[in-house]
């Protein structure tokens, strides 16, 4: 198991270095042949301008790698092509500063983003950032639309609206000195099913004793004003309607608010839609109930402020309303009845900037919900962009109040701003590639519900400088069959190779074949290239490091002999499989040191004098040393009594030098075993020393004493053989006597028991045996083998006849 688990860990090791070094490779993958195909690829790809930079068999698309990797190939920085993009403000007005009571300024001159227009210059694959600021205006204008559901279940509501006019105005103006109100109203499509039919039930869809209006689907009462008191009056003379389902049209009539700007009266102001209603709603597809089949086409069709179409189009979807409400930068308030809120409350979840409020059963609670609504909407702050050009995309961090940092689709926004805060956004923008049209774009970034907006131009760099000044049919392109531009030819159409010397149609033929054979072989290119043109172009491979190179691709840089893991030892380059070194290294891995320092010894002779300095080390030419420069002889007299003291001190803990022992013998390694056995034998492949020494307690001890390479050993038996002292001798002998002796007195007392006990057995048994009686009776159970039988007619007379 253990080993299963080790190998799938290596096979994914390898899978996962494998996939790491494809994904850092893009350049060498894209195989760019010109410098403009190069910087598309991304931001870590250059383009090497030098017209000796290639090697032999290597292809024009080598040119384009990795920044770090053309250095190290030999490409100087300054003939390296790598642009970068820029960006540009073009429009920064300041945020506005100003407070209630201040100089009444327009709308257009209120600023609340900052800057408002830039220009970006994108290079494929480098993010370009640019940062947003946005600060809520105090006194901001508002314009507040009231769209009436007028269905017969909303009379009683419509008594309360009519004075919502001044009533509104009064509240708003804690907010802003500048707000103006309008008034809508709408019931259901004109058409069947939605209404009666009877011309009576179209004068008056209600009861006989209900004075009722026709029934319509959208009408525009009052445009955007700051007189409250009209509003009231308009208000006043509406009449409510009826209808036969349910659900109203209100969708319709939402439509037309948000594209009719100039019939309502929308400024570039913060605009509000309140939608209050007591039902549901039609949507796209329902219109197939009366007969509407055509899809609503967003465009205003009032006249004489009546939605006219309403019998021609179908209601709009929620994703169309959406759209023209972003568009026009509504924010919707619905003012909603209880029983409606769940349903309401989901549609609020797809549009954005919109709130839901509860409405009182006769809407008497409508200025709160609306002031509430608005002041939740207005506290948060949502950037959108219009639709990104294709292969550019946008990443947004936003940070807001308390330091409070978001990233992801939290960083388009900032919430619990009020007025007079200060939020800014961090933007990416990155392009990969050109567009395909090769033109200017432009996107534009704006706050959900407010007019204001950022304009941001976008060009892109799709080709390098040097672009500008290739030669067009240079000589240097065979016979002017290509453009030679930033050292490098770009073929005309129809020609191929590296100096476009071939027609696309003869590029692969037997006869240019034989061009890229070594020494008349069958492998074509050493089966490490393709032959094009008659001219080897070698592969490329995954690691931008190693590459195959040569006139038939017979050479590489990466299957040199190795060192320590190490290419070349790491003190050389590989030239077509052969190390070339660095100076003071030598070897076929570039292993060999020629520096000699390191053969010094203390005396300032080479290896003592005891041998030759091979490779930076001390091959000892007498047998006798070694050590790294032949100073130490194992087997030397005196080497024993060298180390004793050391020896002693570290395996006993006794001897001289016990207190010190820590700062004086910490030469060697120490390793105990525990017989003399066990010790190292003389068979070792260097030289070792056996010593046996005495201490002070006439005590021995046994151990050995080598140099492994430049590694001291100690091995110590960790035992001290000790002889026995001479007054214990008689003491220990005596005792070993009065032991036999004992054992001699107890083995003759067993004798004697035993036998005294054998006699005693022996005589019962003869009393018992004198004293038995047996017992002459018949065996009962003994059975005679002869039967005896009488005839019975034996003995009588014989019948007469």
């Amino acid at each position: 198991m253990d080993l299963k688990l080790l190998f799938i860990s290596a096979l994914l090791g390898i899978v996962c270095c494998s996939s790491a070094q494809q994904e850092g490779n893009e350049c060498i993958k894209a195989n760019a042949l010109s410098c403009g195909e190069c910087i598309q690829v991304g931001a870590k790809c250059g383009w090497c301008t030098d017209t000796e930079f290639l090697k032999q068999g290597e292809p024009t698309s080598a040119r384009c790698d990795e920044l770090e990797s053309l250095r190290k190939r030999g490409c100087d920085a300054a003939r390296i092509e790598n642009p970068h993009g820029s960006q540009k403000i073009l429009k920064n007005k300041a945020v506005t500063n100003r407070k209630k009571g201040a100089e009444k300024l327009r709308p257009e001159d209120i600023t609340q983003i900052q800057p408002q227009k830039l220009s970006l210059n994108l290079r494929s694959g480098e993010p370009q950032n640019i940062k947003l600021k946005f600060k809520r205006a105090e006194d901001y204008p508002i314009d507040l639309y009231y769209l009436m559901d007028l269905s017969y279940s909303m009379k009683d509501d419509l008594e309360n609206v009519k004075n919502l006019g001044t009533s509104l105005m009064k509240e708003m103006s804690k907010i802003t000195s500048d707000f103006r109100i309008g008034f809508g109203s709408f019931v259901e499509k004109t058409v069947m099913p939605y209404i009666s039919t009877t011309p009576a039930k179209l004068l008056n869809p209600c009861t006989v004793d209900q004075n009722c209006t026709s029934p319509f689907s959208y009408k525009n009462v009052l445009k955007l004003t700051s007189n409250g008191q009209q509003f009231n009056i308009l208000v006043g003379n509406q009449q409510i309607s009826g209808n036969l389902d349910s659900p109203e049209g209100g969708f319709d009539a939402i439509m037309q608010v948000a594209v009719c700007g100039e019939h309502i009266g929308w400024r570039n102001v913060t605009r509000l839609l309140v939608f209050s209603t007591d039902a549901g709603f039609h949507f796209a597809g329902d219109g197939k109930l009366g007969g509407i089949v055509l899809p609503n086409d967003g465009k205003c069709h009032l006249e004489n402020n009546m939605y006219s179409m309403s019998h021609y189009y179908d209601y709009p979807s929620i994703a169309h309303l959406v759209q023209k409400l972003s568009e026009n930068n509504i924010q919707t308030i619905f003012a909603v009845t209880e029983e409606f809120q769940p349903v309401y409350k989901e549609l609020k979840n797809l549009i954005p900037k919109s709130a839901v409020g509860t409405l009182s059963a006769n809407s008497s609670n409508v200025i709160n919900l609306i002031v509430d609504a608005y002041n939740s909407l207005s506290s948060e702050v949502i950037l959108e962009n219009s639709k990104l050009p294709e292969g550019v995309t946008i990443t947004y961090q936003s940070h807001c109040k308390n330091g409070v940092v978001n990233e992801g689709e939290s960083g388009r926004k900032c919430s619990n701003i009020s007025i007079g805060d200060e939020v800014s956004f961090n933007i990416n923008i990155t392009a990969q590639g050109c567009p395909k049209q090769d033109k200017p774009e432009s996107i534009k970034i704006k706050p959900l519900g407010f007019t204001e907006e950022v304009e941001i131009l976008l060009s892109f760099i799709c080709e390098c400088e040097c672009h500008k000044h290739g030669i067009e049919n240079s000589d240097m392109c065979h016979n002017g069959n290509g453009t030679f531009e930033c050292g490098a030819c770009r073929c005309n159409k129809g020609r191929v190779g590296r100096q476009c010397e071939c027609r696309k149609d003869e590029v692969s033929t037997e006869d240019l074949d034989k061009n890229c054979r070594k020494d008349n072989g069958t492998d074509i290119c050493s089966n490490n290239g393709e032959c094009v043109c008659g001219t080897c172009e070698c592969k490329k491979r995954d690691n931008p490091e190693e590459r195959y190179s040569g006139k038939f691709c017979e050479c590489d840089n990466f299957n040199c002999d190795r060192s320590n893991n190490k290419l070349c030892g790491g003190h050389g380059r590989c030239e077509c499989r052969v190390c070339i070194c660095d100076a003071n290294y030598t070897g076929s891995a570039c292993d060999c040191s020629l520096d000699a320092s390191t053969c010094l010894a203390s005396n300032k002779q080479i290896c003592n004098g005891r041998g030759i300095c091979e490779c930076g080390t001390c091959r000892c030419t007498d047998p006798k040393f070694q050590g790294p420069t032949c100073e130490i002889c194992p087997t030397c007299p005196g080497v024993c009594t060298e180390h004793k003291e050391c020896v002693q001190c570290r395996a006993f803990g006794t001897g001289e030098k016990k207190d010190t022992c820590e700062r004086d013998c910490s030469y060697f390694n120490l390793i105990k075993v525990k017989d003399r056995d066990k010790l190292p034998q003389p068979v070792q492949a260097f030289p070792l020393m056996h010593c046996k020494e005495r201490d002070a307690n006439d005590c021995w001890f046994y151990y050995t004493y080598a140099v492994n390479n430049t590694e001291k050993e100690v091995h110590v038996v960790e035992t001290l053989e000790c002889p026995a002292g001479p007054d214990i001798i008689p003491i220990v002998a005596g005792v070993v006597t009065g032991i036999v002796l004992i054992g001699l007195a107890l083995l003759l007392i067993w004798k004697l028991l035993m036998i005294i006990h054998d006699r005693r057995e022996f005589a019962k048994f003869e009393k018992e045996k004198m004293n038995a009686k047996w017992d002459t009776t018949e065996n009962p159970i003994y059975k005679s083998p002869i039967n005896k039988f009488k005839n019975p007619s034996y003995g009588r007379k014989a019948v007469a006849l």
